[in-house]
């Protein structure tokens, strides 16, 4: 493996690394330079590797969110209980089918995400719902299946739909969501791990220095986000999702 390619991906890893720890989407950085730079290894492979170092970022951002910000462990026990095999699940899909069909429904949800986000000044400014305990089993339990399922079926911009299901169902405010994303985004990419490793897709000498990186990244992005608060964080969100939009039209418009 040449040195420049490595280097590269490190970088990448870290600026990943740093944009997850804040609204998630550091995949739509670390998932096609990684595509590109290792253009000779199957796709599995690729994806496979780079689920580790996204799980070294997630795991040092979530330790500082932990150390600041209240978490409701009860409720966050049970979604990553269910996040796990929702992932191995998608990423087992994954090694049989194409996820292309996915990317124009993406594109929709994405486009009237961005324009939601943009025109509601206060959206995730505050905690806003106070549901029953039944409610909030109900919402973490479709949130866990259903996110679960799509990082490890697709994967870029997993944590920032954490941020968002946060905040629109369970009523969350920017910091409590991306706290309490990153515990959930820990088990999506622990559950894709397993099923990567059992298949043997994983390449070590590439994932663990890309890890180190990702995870320097994922610790300084979350103590960024903790310093400055709900409104840096809604508007890094905007920045990423918009990311995440041109990424998916890229792919639907033009490959």
């Amino acid at each position: 493996m040449e040195t420049y390619v490595i280097i590269t991906l490190c970088l990448a890893a870290f600026a990943a690394g740093f944009i997850d720890a804040i609204v998630g989407g550091g995949g739509l950085i670390q998932t096609p330079i990684g595509l590109i730079m290792l253009p000779n290894l199957p796709v599995s492979a690729v994806i496979g590797t780079l689920k580790v170092p996204a799980f070294s970022g997630t795991s040092f951002a979530a330790f500082q969110y932990l150390k600041k910000v209240e978490m409701n462990w009860k409720l966050l026990l049970i979604m990553m209980v269910l996040a796990f095999p929702s992932a191995f699940l998608g990423s087992t899909l994954l090694t049989y089918v194409s996820n292309d069909f996915m990317k124009p429904l993406l594109l929709i949800v994405l486009s009237f995400l961005v324009i939601y986000t943009y025109a509601q000044k206060n959206f995730g400014q505050h905690i806003t719902k106070s549901h029953s305990a039944q409610t909030q089993i109900l919402y973490a339990v479709l949130i866990s299946f259903i996110v679960g399922f799509y990082d490890g079926f697709i994967g870029p911009g997993t944590g920032s739909f954490l941020v968002l299901a946060f905040i629109a169902l369970m009523g969350f405010d920017f910091l409590h969501a991306s706290a309490n994303a990153k515990m959930v985004n820990l088990a999506t990419n622990f559950g894709s791990i397993c099923l990567f490793m059992l298949k043997g897709k994983i390449l070590w000498a590439i994932a663990i220095p890309m890890a180190f990186c990702n995870a320097f990244g994922g610790w300084l992005g979350a103590k960024l986000a903790i310093s400055k608060g709900n409104r840096f964080i809604r508007i890094f969100f905007l920045v990423v999702v918009i990311g995440t939009l041109i990424r998916f039209g890229y792919d639907v418009f033009f490959k």
